[in-house]
């Protein structure tokens, strides 16, 4: 792994000699601050409406993790749903677009450096992003009274959700030599993994019944981002979450290293 710092080191400066890096950051860091005000109007709205109809006990239970953390970063997940596309599309489909695929693979560097020094590059992008997020939230603290452990819990949750993304996009960029494809492709397999917990619901409620049929859907549920992600808002750290990014970073960082590898076989 002697080049892998090398590799990131340069893409990650191929992110900033173009104008993409900037703007990512820039409509991120105004998406983010728009979602938080809307967030924060939305819970003194209800506050006020609340202390006017006398609704104590309602009022009693509202807090700003529960009303304005919670929903912000859930906010937050669907933009990084299309905007971690956009960082990871062109990380080996330019290498391929511009011919320079097969230079780097008779180069003195593993698949495996070549793979991971990118994908450390678009890490450290999309933990920029979490970043600002988290400057955000640090503006609830000097206003407000979160619970430090939730929020912190969230921004977690956030940053491997992020990381996950970043995989799934390094794999579909190097299965095709337009970063539009690679964009578009990306995005269809993260809606999949969003929608997947909403599908095995809606199963659950319509099957009848049977061990292998609830075992299947299960499984399914398991592979669906948003339950693991929701546990994490909500405070809860379990391992099942924590494992469940980690094997998903895995496992298509495995594919990527695969689908370079496979050039040298065509």
């Amino acid at each position: 792994m002697r080049h892998l710092g090398a590799i990131a080191g340069r893409e990650l400066r191929s992110y900033f000699v173009s104008p993409m890096a900037y703007a990512v950051l820039a409509v991120f860091s105004l998406l983010a601050g728009f979602f938080l005000v809307m967030q924060v109007l939305s819970f003194n709205a209800a506050i006020a409406y609340l202390e006017q109809t006398q609704q104590l006990e309602t009022l009693d239970r509202f807090n700003l993790n529960e009303v304005v953390v919670y929903g912000y970063y859930h906010v937050i997940w669907i933009v990084l749903l299309l905007l971690v596309p956009g960082l990871t599309m062109g990380l080996f489909s330019n290498e391929k677009a511009n011919g320079t695929e097969e230079l780097l693979l008779t180069s003195p560097i593993t698949i495996w450096e070549l793979v991971l020094g990118k994908y450390l590059a678009a890490g450290a992008m999309v933990t920029l992003l979490i970043a600002v997020v988290a400057g955000f939230i640090g503006i609830l603290f000097a206003y407000g009274d979160p619970e430090p452990l939730q929020t912190a819990a969230g921004l977690l949750g956030l940053w491997l959700l992020a990381l996950t993304y970043a995989a799934i996009g390094a794999f579909t960029s190097s299965m095709t030599p337009s970063p539009l494809v690679a964009f578009v492709f990306s995005v269809l397999v993260l809606l999949m993994l969003f929608f997947l917990g909403f599908a095995v619901d809606v199963g659950m409620g319509a099957q009848a019944g049977g061990a292998g049929a609830d075992g299947l859907l299960e499984n399914l549920r398991w592979i669906s981002s948003d339950g693991h992600f929701d546990e994490l808002t909500r405070g809860l750290v379990d391992t099942r979450s924590l494992a469940y990014f980690g094997f998903m970073i895995g496992v298509f960082l495995l594919l990527t290293k695969a689908s370079v590898e496979s050039v040298r076989w065509r």
